[in-house]
């Protein structure tokens, strides 16, 4: 299974205010809605979801004084998954008392206007889920909101789907990875420090699948060992050299 992870930087997210509390590990993933009226525009218009989480990390930033918006990440109609706090920070929208036990995953689902949560937030709601297991050190459970603090989100529709465990649309048969794209034709090696767009594709491929390198373009010390710790894992030699081999298995490896 493989998440199409909407990053920070591509949503345009506002930096956070203050430093996150660090999060080792939850019980599992609390499942929430905005609360608000949704626009059913954005099922055919992913612009509309990008503009909806900016404006919920306004709300959560100016409104509510958070440091950051309150989600860990937030699940779209289109099957997307936007990146808020991110694994290992705790976050803000479980309630007091109740951040530490919990991820907060946020369907893009309302109390008015699309209220009905698409077959896509559901995915995007579940790779998140398995995400945050894979490499946040989540448990097994999915809770609403509701369990444990007097809320009614995340609302009847989607908490009755937390309910009946969570199904995923279609019987559950899993997302077929994304294919890789042509390899770029140069072998990414350090010494010396090597730049392009070909890099920063693996870069951002190899953060989408949980791994901490920054998608700044140059293939330097911190690129090279993440190669070849992901070698390592694929059980191919770590030489610390993207090539056709380690480059296809960014995109078509399984998650752990």
């Amino acid at each position: 299974m493989a998440i199409d992870l909407v990053l920070r930087r591509d949503w345009h997210a506002r930096d956070p205010h203050g430093d996150y509390t660090q999060l080792d590990s939850t019980k599992g993933v609390k499942v929430h809605y905005t609360g608000g009226k949704v626009d059913p525009g954005i099922v055919h218009d992913h612009k509309g979801c990008v503009e909806l989480v900016q404006s919920i990390q306004n709300f959560h930033m100016d409104g509510n004084g958070w440091i950051d918006i309150g989600y860990s990440f937030i699940a779209c109609p289109h099957e997307k998954v936007f990146e808020g706090r991110g694994l290992h920070h705790l976050p803000a929208a479980n309630g007091a008392g109740l951040n530490a036990g919990h991820y907060a995953v946020l369907g893009l689902v309302g109390n008015a206007g699309l209220i009905q949560p698409p077959d896509g937030v559901l995915s995007g709601i579940l790779d998140a889920v398995q995400y945050c297991r894979d490499r946040g050190n989540a448990g097994r459970e999915i809770k609403g909101h509701r369990d444990g603090f007097q809320t009614d989100c995340p609302g009847d529709p989607l908490y009755a789907w937390v309910k009946k465990g969570a199904p995923r649309p279609g019987g559950g048969t899993p997302h077929p990875p994304p294919a890789a794209p042509p390899f770029p034709g140069r072998l990414l090696t350090y010494p010396p420090v090597m730049t392009g767009e070909d890099v920063k594709t693996w870069q951002r491929q190899m953060h989408k699948r949980g791994w901490n390198i920054a998608a700044d373009g140059a293939y330097g010390p911190d690129s090279r060992d993440v190669c070849r710790r992901f070698q390592r894992n694929q059980g191919i030699p770590d030489d610390g050299v993207v090539g056709p081999q380690t480059w296809r298995l960014a995109w078509d490896a399984p998650l752990p």
